[in-house]
């Protein structure tokens, strides 16, 4: 109970005065443009939102990595450093732009010379509340998480993380900075604690789906309220996306749970892949691993890479669907452009020839004017800073679903649930 106070008082002192810090615009990058930090979107965000959830933002910061001002505005600096990356080419906000809700737009994320890897990035809105890192869970800590990428060949591409912090460190102002924040020279394990400390005050809510919740009945039209019984009935959206198959959320959206949902499958031989990497998964190489989920077609494996259980054979993590209209395009891999698509995937249960699918997964036989409910719905959960852009996006997206539908397939929608092959031996 005393811990939980002291977060309190610094929770309350975030909202106030932490989140409101003036931040430089002035960078310390070597090459390229400069960074947007000064851009109101990639300023910390304030806990006096309509929906925020005080009491889980208060369980999301560590004990051992409490919030101060010094700290988060040290993290904003080095999430927009491109000294982290070994040519000073790429940055954090790379892959997680604010301008474009902390994501790149991308179907695949690109890191150092122009390298492709083999998955979505996803949002860091709210990612303080994930119980796991990355789709495939591998990481537990936003600490962990932001250090993989600078280590990683195909994203920021440093040896180890040493050689980042010498760069850092080779900048006089951040030796300052270091010291007044953390009373020693720019180390790795501080440099990580305040990345993580400047992503944790990224909260997204204040959405029209959270002042309806609030109580105001006009501010999400008729669709998007059908749309959200939809979500928790016939689309059954609440199998993952809901605290239990009964108990409505309305804060994060997830069961912070891994599920096949029949992505990448047909693409790519499973079978074959998973055989392979269980070599490598025995082997308790972690640095391998880690490359394995991005720069090859193991990467496909999802959580199977990290448990060596087969029945997590391609399943991935269930992504909290908040600003999900602006943080397209959708799912692990980046493979689906519209709302539309994402939906048209669940209507026909998709999954053919995939042994490990969800048992969830089944035809939904949802109606065209169903599924534009359900996309009302999820365009209301769009926070106000990304108003403008979402209704844009959602005009977008609309006019593309009528001239282009790939995977739409309405017989199979209505039609009954296809038998699963049998796990191979």
């Amino acid at each position: 109970m005393k811990r939980v106070s002291i977060l309190g008082v610094i929770i309350a002192g975030i909202a106030t005065l932490i989140f409101g810090c003036e931040r430089s615009a002035k960078t310390v990058s070597p090459k390229g443009p400069p960074n947007p930090e000064a851009d109101p979107l990639a300023q910390p965000k304030s806990l006096q939102q309509v929906g925020a959830p005080a009491e889980l933002t208060r369980e999301a910061i560590p004990p051992d990595n409490p919030q101060t001002s010094e700290k988060i505005s040290l993290g904003q600096k080095l999430f927009f450093e491109r000294r982290l990356s070994v040519d000073g080419t790429v940055s954090c906000s790379t892959c997680h732009d604010p301008q474009l809700a902390f994501t790149d737009r991308k179907p695949l994320s690109v890191g150092i010379k122009g390298r492709v890897g083999q998955r979505n990035a996803p949002t860091i809105l709210n990612a303080l509340y994930n119980k796991t890192q990355f789709w495939d869970g591998r990481v537990n800590t936003l600490e962990e998480q932001a250090a993989n990428p600078i280590v990683n060949v195909f994203e920021m591409g440093h040896p180890n993380l040493d050689t980042a912090v010498a760069q850092i460190a080779s900048v006089e102002e951040y030796q300052q900075t270091f010291q007044r924040v953390f009373g020693r020279p720019p180390n790795g394990p501080d440099l990580l604690r305040a990345i993580a400390s400047y992503e944790r005050t990224q909260l997204s809510f204040d959405s029209p789906f959270d002042r309806f919740i609030a109580g105001d009945n006009n501010a999400i039209d008729a669709s998007a309220k059908r749309g959200w019984e939809l979500f928790n009935t016939q689309a059954r959206c609440n199998k993952c996306h809901a605290l239990t198959d009964t108990q409505r959320d309305v804060t994060v959206f997830t069961d912070n749970d891994f599920h096949n949902i029949g992505i990448g499958i047909i693409r790519h031989n499973v079978v074959a892949l998973a055989r392979q990497a269980e070599q490598l998964i025995k082997s308790g190489d972690t640095a391998a691993i880690d490359r394995a989920a991005i720069q090859n077609d193991m990467s496909v494996l999802g959580r199977f890479l990290i448990t060596k259980q087969e029945k997590d054979t391609a399943s991935f993590k269930t992504p909290d669907i908040r600003n999900v209209l602006v943080t397209g395009p959708y799912f692990h891999d980046g493979s689906q452009g519209t709302l539309w698509d994402v939906i048209d995937h669940y209507n026909k249960g998709d999954g053919l020839h995939n042994p490990w699918l969800d048992e969830d997964m089944q035809p939904l036989a949802l109606t065209e004017t169903d599924i534009d409910d359900l996309v009302a719905f999820l365009a209301s959960l769009t926070s106000a800073n990304y108003h403008e852009q979402g209704a844009a996006e959602l005009i977008r997206q609309r006019a593309l679903s009528q001239t282009n539908r790939p995977q739409q397939d309405t017989a199979r929608a209505f039609g009954p649930k296809p038998v699963q092959p049998e796990t191979p031996k």
